[in-house]
């Protein structure tokens, strides 16, 4: 049975976003904040949806399975604890699925999480990110990576974003001369 919610959020996404930012919970939000804003310095507005891979796991699969239609490109996926968002999700979909394993209050400071995600079995793969707020932004970053394959305008965001990147370190280093 497809929820009243789910049948909305397929509308909601139709050809609108290229990546969606899915958290197992709303107190991962705060720490995925991190990523929607690295997003949107791309220009990128991502679909953010709030599902659990173990209390909406039918949610989880419908999403999943209909992403690519919604024009999703790229799902990112962040849970603390056992973490089975990604993989949820991943073994649903034939698109590329960027975990970041979270710290959770009650987990083992995000290792729990981090084994859960990238011990996953052969033929479904999840790419991997850092903990906490270090893989939030790089799930980001490798998002953008993935589309700027075949996006020009989000190469080009790129290159300039790593040459940002290289020329704060090097005034940094310059300063401490």
């Amino acid at each position: 049975m497809v929820s009243k919610k789910t049948k909305n959020s397929k509308l909601k996404t139709q050809n609108c976003c290229p990546i969606a930012v899915v958290v197992g919970s709303d107190s991962d939000m705060d720490v995925m904040q991190g990523c929607i804003d690295t997003l949107f310095e791309f220009g990128i507005k991502p679909v953010v949806r709030i599902i659990s891979a173990h209390r909406t796991p039918q949610i989880a699969a419908e999403f999943a399975e209909n992403a690519a239609q919604s024009g999703i490109k790229v799902i990112i996926a962040a849970a603390g604890m056992a973490a089975h968002l990604a993989g949820a999700l991943a073994a649903r979909t034939t698109l590329p699925v960027i975990a970041v394993p979270l710290i959770s209050a009650s987990g083992l400071e995000g290792i729990d999480a981090l084994l859960s995600t990238i011990e996953m079995p052969p033929g479904v793969p999840v790419a991997t990110m850092a903990i906490g707020k270090a893989g939030t932004k790089n799930a980001a970053i490798f998002a953008v990576q993935i589309l700027a394959l075949k996006d020009k305008k989000l190469a080009k965001k790129l290159a300039e974003f790593k040459k940002t990147q290289q020329q704060k370190v090097i005034e940094k280093d310059s300063a401490l001369q």
